[in-house]
């Protein structure tokens, strides 16, 4: 008996014929070459029209500028590459830094507070994972529902106020620095690196892809779908704890009010960046050059005294943008 031409016995993984096999790899390089290019052509135009963008100490505010979005984006490209999607990522970092300040503030200990902060984004994370992977709730909902109780959860522990932080050695974690470049953007790069090792040379990696395309044939396969959700989800929780504490240490507080609206901005970077929204489609060099158009965009707009209003208007619209270009790139691979 054979099945789809290939023999029970024959173990030996089919090898695409000719020119069918070069199609994903070079369609994924024009892809992110274009996306580069777009990017330079964006940062030279703005190096040349904004007289004050090209200064060295715009540079380095830029950097810390887009570490938020830089670092959550990283495990975002993940839960995207599993044709999920998490919208509580801004609440879970308000809450962990809530938690990480009112810890800090009790015990006096500023390790015990980092410590509490990035476990509570954690064990969020992973029951967001486990009620989307247990009981098949879809991820929009689940996450969404998740976006408002842990918010909730941020005021209750704060008693509805900023939690101001009391020990003095908080403070370090944001402004410590090295070689001109704070944690916050160390953590971001580390990110980058981290999280590109694992997307595209390890097996876990492949696998998050693999069940992104189809999640059907990947159990098939013998991947444990429902365990990879729960560790997916797990690491974006711990990321976000991580950017809350630090995000809490710059701020000098805990605040339950911050972070509103940044789940959108995440997940349009990586939108941008390439990743696929149905799944199974993601890279590392797309998600860092989305992060940077993002980041030059509001910079941009900053320097040129833009009212918060126009803003709204312009990240919405590029939210918009990723997401048309997304599904023509859907609609390309499927006449492919």
């Amino acid at each position: 008996m054979t099945t789809n031409n290939v023999t029970q016995g024959d173990t030996t993984p089919a090898r695409p014929a000719g020119r069918q096999g070069l199609i994903k790899p070079l369609r994924t390089l024009l892809d992110t070459s274009g996306l580069i290019a777009v990017f330079l052509l964006l940062f030279v135009a703005l190096a040349v029209l904004i007289p004050d963008f090209l200064t060295g100490r715009n540079m380095v505010g830029l950097l810390l500028s887009i570490t938020l979005i830089g670092s959550l984006a990283t495990t975002m490209m993940l839960v995207l590459a599993l044709g999920e999607v998490d919208l509580s990522v801004a609440s879970i970092v308000a809450f962990a830094g809530v938690v990480a300040a009112v810890v800090t503030s009790s015990t006096g200990s500023v390790f015990i507070g980092v410590i509490g902060g990035v476990v509570a984004g954690g064990a969020v994370g992973a029951f967001n994972g486990l009620v989307i992977a247990k009981f098949g709730i879809n991820s929009l909902i689940a996450t969404l529902a998740a976006m408002e109780f842990v918010r909730g959860l941020a005021y209750i522990t704060s008693g509805g106020d900023a939690v101001m932080i009391t020990v003095p050695g908080f403070f370090d974690l944001g402004s410590a620095s090295f070689l001109g470049l704070t944690l916050p953007v160390w953590t971001m790069l580390a990110c980058f690196v981290i999280f590109g090792v694992v997307l595209n040379m390890t097996s876990f990696g492949r696998n998050v892809l693999a069940t992104g395309g189809n999640s059907e044939a990947a159990s098939l396969a013998g991947v444990n779908v429902r365990r990879l959700k729960i560790i997916v989800f797990g690491l974006q929780g711990v990321v976000a704890g991580v950017v809350g504490v630090l995000l809490a240490s710059r701020m000098g507080l805990g605040d339950p009010n911050t972070s509103m609206g940044l789940e959108l901005a995440v997940i349009s970077a990586c939108v941008l960046g390439g990743v696929a929204l149905s799944g199974g489609v993601a890279t590392i060099t797309g998600v860092v050059v989305g992060v940077l158009i993002m980041g030059c965009v509001q910079n941009a707009m900053g320097l040129l005294n833009v009212p918060t209003f126009y803003q709204y208007l312009v990240r919405g619209a590029i939210l918009l943008l990723a997401v048309m270009f997304d599904r023509w790139k859907q609609t390309r691979r499927q006449r492919a």
